[in-house]
């Protein structure tokens, strides 16, 4: 595991596969990206659940806010997951990023 920069619980590699994610979304034709906000719309949900959890409070539905913002929700739970929850592994992060990526 690459350290994270000074300040960020971020380590690199999730960085680096987070904004390799957003910048293919913002590549995409609309339709296209519409096809695809279930996919991502169920990691973000599932990030956001693992956050309750490691916090100890129930889990909520995130709303969902449209194609034009789900990339800012996924980058939110991404970082919120690795402050939230020590144990998490960057490397399953990443795979899950990646996939997300492969499939746009």
């Amino acid at each position: 595991m690459t350290p994270p920069s000074a300040g960020s619980p971020t380590p690199h590699e999730v960085s680096d596969e987070l904004r390799r994610v957003v910048g293919r979304w913002h590549q995409l034709p609309l339709d296209h990206a519409l096809s695809h906000v279930p996919a991502v719309r169920a990691l973000v949900q599932a990030l956001a659940d693992r956050v309750a959890t490691a916090r100890g409070v129930p889990t909520t539905a995130v709303p969902d806010l449209g194609p034009a913002v789900v990339m800012d929700q996924l980058a939110v739970m991404v970082h919120d997951v690795l402050a939230a929850d020590p144990d998490v592994d960057p490397a399953v992060l990443v795979d899950a990023l990646a996939g997300i990526r492969r499939g746009l």
